[in-house]
């Protein structure tokens, strides 16, 4: 990577950033799907891997990836957001995309993008937004590098979502629960209808276990489009779990077979479902759900998973791990993997929430484990103002302190834990936070111990 590539990649993400900012969404499918035509639909150029769901999507995906590649399949990966750098959202063959390769799908794209621009002006309608371009980018990019397999991260719900421009042969669900109200429905049956809407007719379909209502719209779209489906608990199962050095050992139930005392390099019981669900995917993909993977290449694929920003180690004496969890189920998850896994009397937490979150649902989740809580904001215009966090833990009876930013949150943090060594620091509750956190640790050497 030269300078000038790198120049030319962060000129890309900047040209995205124009565009209605990151999080704007507008349900309309149609408008990204008109780009890929002009572009002579690049997203049919290889399988796809369709990954949706309310928590686990991006954990799933990655062990997904994982898999496929160790079948020696090249493979694309395409999640959001990113922790540190945009380049993360597109990977290859495992890796973040070369900023050269981006740069040059950008320049592939762009004249396209005047067109559809006019064309959406003259209806009186908005500008392509970041994500339909993004997803555009990415499908294009993938195309040239070129690839076997695309896993394809769903961006916000499904049926409408840009990347549902591409053709799932396999349509993976991860829980749904509620979150995104305001765009995907008050209920999870509604939310469930918005996911469904990624099977396409003679799909298969795996999904982790769900509420009766979800579970009940996705038989019912599975059946109307003549896709096969297969659900967690029923057809494949985590069948047992028990903590390992860095990780832990599984067994899980397949669709083809039963998979014992496989070693899975991340702590959570959580994650353990979701690599039950990553292999009934593959299974799904690569044998028809009747062809068992082998032992040197489930061995290989998931011993080489790795999941930045979910319970990642990234300071030692005292330990502090990253996790990015977003909303009440994220951090009860979190809660449990914690108690689960670590031995720690008592955990400081560094929370920063966006304004668009649940942030009093998911004060309530950490507040069992919550010995201290280090208020704070994420690095960006959407954040929740760190008093009002302090208000929901204080209103918890939680211990908490106010910190006007994340290095003043996390030396705050660290020295509290560097106190005891039955203490611990865990930064959570914004992927953009965690994102901050796994700079500042490296950049600060987290690793090394702590120091006054």
């Amino acid at each position: 990577m030269t300078d000038r590539d790198r120049r030319r990649a962060d000129a890309v993400y900047e040209a995205l950033l124009q565009r209605q900012g990151e999080r704007w969404v507008q349900p309309r499918v149609e408008r990204t799907r008109r780009v890929l035509e002009l572009l002579d639909d690049p997203q049919k150029t290889y399988r796809v891997i369709h990954v949706t769901g309310t928590n686990g999507k991006t954990s799933t995906s990655r062990m997904i990836e994982s898999l496929v590649r160790a079948h020696g399949l090249r493979t694309g990966l395409f999640t959001s957001p990113h922790l540190e750098r945009f380049t993360e959202r597109i990977m290859i063959d495992g890796e973040p995309i070369d900023d050269a390769a981006v740069a040059d799908a950008w320049d592939e794209v762009s004249p396209f993008v005047d067109i559809v621009d006019a064309e959406l002006a003259s209806e009186d309608d908005a500008p392509l937004t970041f994500f339909e371009l993004l997803t555009v980018l990415a499908f294009v990019a993938f195309a040239d590098a070129p690839i076997d397999v695309l896993v394809l991260e769903v961006g916000m719900g499904g049926s409408w979502d840009s990347t549902n421009t591409a053709d799932g042969d396999v349509a993976v669900f991860a829980p749904i629960d509620l979150d995104h109200a305001d765009r995907l429905g008050e209920t999870i049956s509604q939310i469930a209808r918005v996911k469904a809407g990624i099977i396409k007719d003679g799909a298969a379909v795996v999904s982790a276990r769900q509420d009766p209502a979800a579970e009940g719209v996705l038989r019912e779209t599975a059946r109307r489009h003549g896709a096969s489906i297969a659900f967690e608990g029923a057809e494949f199962a985590l069948a047992s779990q028990r903590l390992a050095v860095g990780g832990q050992q599984i067994t899980v139930r397949g669709l083809a077979g039963t998979y014992e005392d496989e070693y899975l390099p991340l702590y959570g019981a959580h994650q353990g479902f979701n690599a039950a669900l990553a292999i009934a995917a593959v299974e799904s993909l690569v044998g028809g759900g009747t062809q068992r993977i082998t032992g040197d290449i489930l061995a290989e694929g998931l011993g080489a998973v790795t999941s930045p920003g979910r319970l990642q180690l990234v300071g030692t004496a005292p330990t502090v791990l990253v996790d990015a969890a977003h909303n009440p189920h994220g951090v009860r998850a979190l809660v449990a993997a914690l108690r689960e896994s670590f031995d720690f009397d008592e955990w400081g937490v560094v929370l920063g929430v966006l304004s668009d979150k649940d942030a009093a649902g998911i004060v309530a989740e950490i507040a069992p484990i919550a010995a201290h809580v280090f208020a704070t904001a994420p690095e960006s215009e959407r954040a929740e103002d760190a008093d009002a966090i302090a208000d929901l833990a204080e209103a918890q009876d939680l211990r908490v302190s106010v910190h006007a930013d994340l290095p003043a949150a996390a030396d705050a943090a660290r020295a509290w834990a560097a106190a005891s060594d039955r203490r611990a620091v865990v930064v959570a509750g914004s992927v953009v936070l965690a994102g901050e956190a796994l700079a500042l640790a490296t950049a600060e050497d987290w690793k090394s111990g702590w120091s006054e």
